[in-house]
């Protein structure tokens, strides 16, 4: 039987149990985590579990961990990029999160969750401009609301223009 079959079932069983917000998912992630350190899969749910508990230093070796690592579905990895980011900027590791926010967005470009956290993290650096432009964008993208949409265009040229007056 291969590792990866071996694990499957216990995984499964641990990521539902998180869901149901049980805590012997935690223990079950770690012990899962421990006995696979290579599984990229295993070290995104068990930082996951960190994150969901309040641990989020404890969480970042393991999201990292979940990116070094081969195999992660690309669900996962967009996930650690999110979790890990977003989890940086908490601690105030600003120039960490933005790093890791950019590497996000490289292989899933335009994502508004990346673009969001990034816009914090910007903003908690410091660069406001910069910060605001990205929200901008991310609005004018995915709003649903017809009264975005019909100013789309300007709100996506303001967006690069904020100082511009007439």
């Amino acid at each position: 039987m291969s590792a990866e079959i071996e694990h499957d079932e216990p995984l499964t069983q641990a990521i539902r149990l998180r869901e149901q917000k049980n805590a012997q998912a935690h223990e079950q992630l770690l012990a899962l985590a421990k006995r696979y350190p290579q599984d990229a899969a295993i070290a995104y749910q068990t930082a996951w579990s960190h994150d969901s508990l309040g641990l989020e230093a404890q969480a970042v070796p393991f999201y990292e961990r979940a990116l070094e690592g081969p195999g992660l579905p690309a669900e996962y990895r967009h996930g650690a990029f999110v979790g890990l980011g977003s989890t940086l900027r908490v601690l105030g590791r600003y120039e960490a999160a933005r790093g890791v926010l950019r590497r996000g967005l490289e292989e899933f470009a335009h994502d508004a969750s990346l673009l969001t956290f990034l816009a914090m993290t910007l903003y908690n650096l410091g660069d406001s401009r910069e910060a605001v432009r990205t929200l901008l964008k991310v609005t004018a993208a995915t709003s649903a609301d017809h009264q975005v949409q019909a100013y789309r265009p300007a709100i996506e040229y303001y967006a690069d223009h904020l100082d511009e007056t007439e």
